[in-house]
Formats: structure tokens, C-alpha cells, sequence
């Protein structure tokens, strides 16, 4: 790699990481449901597929079914959730939204859009999916 790319790259990542703390202060400072952006991502996931298994929604988030666990808790404490077991394996249960899952998901959306336009307002459709593809191409 040529030191010329080597700088260019350590920029980028500088770069991304200030973007990440900016999108992560901006979700806090403004975040009036109490919930982190992975609540939200169950709720969202849940309310898109379905009753899932623990396993299946740590996949999908790319976390330990240990994280779910501790994600999980305070949803289903606030009653946005709920855990039922499988009638035939008692072992295994499934995790669905509620009502009120689905009436604070809906105002999370709205939170997000607002973030979304105050962090990427000023980009066009196109360098939008430009950075998207970019993006896609690194992983």
C-alpha cells in the first residue's frame, strides 16, 4: 500500500469515527423514548418479521444472545414486548411486539427521520447511494 493511501485511509477512519460520535451524541441528546438504537432495531425487526427466537434476533444484530438478553429486559419491563415459550420445546421461546412496541416504534421513526435530516440533509439521493456502495464494497 502506498503511503500516500496509507494517509488517506487513516483520514477516512478519523474521518468515520467522528461521523459515529456525531450520530451517536446526536441519537442522546435528542433521544426522548430512554431507549439505545439497538432497542429500537428489535422493535423494528420484530415488528418487520414476526415472533422471533433470542438467536434469531442476535444474528440479526449481530450481538450474543447474551446482549439480547440484557436488550430484551427492559423492553419487556416497559411492555413493549413479550417472551412466550414454544408449546412443544419449553426450552425455546419466542419474543413478539406489543401494541405499545408498536405505538413507540413509531415515534422512534420519527426521531430517526429527524436525525437522519440533520446529519444527511445536505447530500443528494446520489452521493448517498454512492456511500452506500462504498460502504457495501468495504464489508
Amino acid at each position: 500500500m502506498s503511503e500516500l493511501k496509507r494517509e488517506q485511509l487513516a483520514i477516512l477512519f478519523e474521518t468515520m469515527t467522528s461521523l459515529e460520535r456525531r450520530i451517536a451524541n446526536e441519537w442522546n441528546n435528542h433521544n426522548e423514548l430512554d431507549f439505545s438504537k439497538s432497542h429500537i432495531l428489535i422493535l423494528d425487526f420484530l415488528a418487520m418479521e414476526g415472533p422471533k427466537r433470542p438467536s434469531a434476533i442476535a444474528e440479526k444484530l449481530k450481538i450474543t444472545t447474551g446482549g439480547v438478553t440484557v436488550l430484551t429486559s427492559k423492553l419487556l419491563h416497559a411492555g413493549y414486548i413479550e417472551k412466550t415459550q414454544n408449546e412443544t420445546d419449553r426450552r425455546a421461546s419466542q419474543i413478539h411486539i406489543t401494541e405499545s412496541g408498536l405505538e413507540i416504534l413509531a415515534r422512534s421513526r420519527h426521531h430517526v427521520e429527524t436525525l437522519f435530516e440533520h446529519i444527511f440533509g445536505m447530500l443528494t439521493a446520489d452521493e448517498i447511494k454512492t456511500l452506500r456502495t462504498i460502504f457495501e464494497k468495504c464489508i
